[in-house]
């Protein structure tokens, strides 16, 4: 559970004006800058900053992170910012070196969406002795008070959005089962990860232990806290894929077949659905259930094909939007808008935080094309 939660309001706003959001920026960028607002764990902004910012995002490796960075970068450079994008290779003594580099070269304000949310304390407490502001991206950082804002999206309603949807697929309310279950949890590393599963054990733990569904591998966790028992490291498809296999020829020998899946997210999910072809597994015969998150491309292509059931949507866009408007009240001298806080065990971050939606095929083009999100002809529409 979140600690120390407190729920001041939320709601996905629609896309902001972007012309509306770079001019801002842009008035703020040219204006005089005062002496920077100090990293105080959410301090009042006091004064203006230049709009020099680095933005430190994890890994190539994942479609969204790619799209993340370069979206909030195009957004800040249209402003007339300065921008540094550093992407991490989802190794943290490289994500350290990266921030380091960009504190020294006078960014004002850093945009980090952390490998490891609990080892980044030191670089962050030397920008805020340099008075760089640091908002934590999608992800939150903890323990170090040296984190001003967050911006995100509602991490537990995402595994209660992907739970929810098995249980009404399955028809558990009404005491159908039993049914053939494995659960995946996300990285170890990824602060996310804890409140995905979370969000996704507190609907589901009660059908396991009513023995409406059974995990023939046994890794279901007894609790919340024993997620990472059953996490992938860095969200590797690969991975996934090689635990899904292994479970699938040591637990399924028989006649039996897995009927559900839990995947945090939708690189996990292609993993898990590899598994599932290589072990003769057929769409329209036997295939399962299978969660996911995120609309990346290939995931929705494989929604529309039927070897995944649904995406839980975020539609970044807004989150990158929102960033940016964070970043010209910053610029401004101006306290930024936020919705919520979270403790994050050194100090009380405020944030902003928007909603995920659930997306199956039938939304594909109303939800996804139709906003933009993706285009027709990279998901065979």
């Amino acid at each position: 559970m979140r600690s120390q939660h407190s729920r001041l309001g939320r709601g996905v706003l629609g896309l902001v004006a972007a012309g509306s959001l770079v001019a801002g920026l842009a008035a703020c960028s040219s204006g005089d800058s005062g002496s920077g607002s100090g990293g105080s764990g959410g301090s009042d902004a006091a004064s203006a900053v230049d709009c020099n910012v680095g933005i430190s995002m994890p890994t190539r490796s994942l479609e969204r992170w790619i799209n993340d960075g370069e979206g909030l970068k195009k957004i800040l450079d249209d402003a007339g910012c300065t921008t540094d994008l550093q992407y991490a290779d989802n190794k943290t003594d490289q994500q350290i070196s990266q921030l380091q580099n960009q504190i020294a070269g006078g960014a004002k304000i850093l945009v980090v969406a952390a490998i490891d949310g609990d080892t980044l304390g030191p670089v962050l407490e030397e920008a805020e002795k340099q008075d760089v502001t640091v908002i934590a991206y999608d992800r939150l950082i903890n323990g170090s008070a040296a984190i001003d804002y967050h911006t995100g999206f509602d991490n537990e309603a995402v595994g209660a959005l992907q739970a929810g949807y098995i249980v009404d697929q399955l028809g558990l309310e009404d005491g159908a089962g039993p049914f053939l279950f494995e659960p995946f949890a996300g990285s170890p590393d990824d602060n996310n990860a804890r409140y995905f599963f979370s969000g996704a054990w507190d609907v589901l733990l009660p059908y396991v232990e009513s023995g409406q569904l059974e995990v023939p591998s046994g890794k279901a966790p007894a609790s919340n806290d024993d997620w990472a028992s059953i996490g992938i490291l860095g969200w590797g498809s690969d991975d996934a894929q090689a635990e899904m296999e292994n479970r699938l020829s040591s637990f399924y020998t028989g006649d039996e077949k897995v009927q559900v899946v839990l995947s945090p997210n939708d690189s996990l999910a292609l993993g898990i659905e590899a598994a599932l072809k290589g072990a003769g597994y057929a769409v329209g015969q036997d295939w399962p259930i299978v969660t996911g998150q995120d609309a990346d491309k290939a995931n929705v292509q494989a929604i529309l094909k039927g070897e995944q059931a649904m995406t839980v949507w975020k539609d970044t866009r807004v989150l990158r939007e929102r960033t940016a408007e964070m970043i010209a009240s910053i610029v401004a001298g101006e306290e930024p808008e936020t919705t919520t806080e979270f403790d994050n065990g050194a100090t009380t971050v405020k944030s902003y935080e928007l909603d995920p939606e659930v997306v199956v095929k039938d939304d594909v083009q109303t939800k996804l094309v139709d906003s933009g999100f993706v285009k027709a002809s990279d998901v065979g529409l």
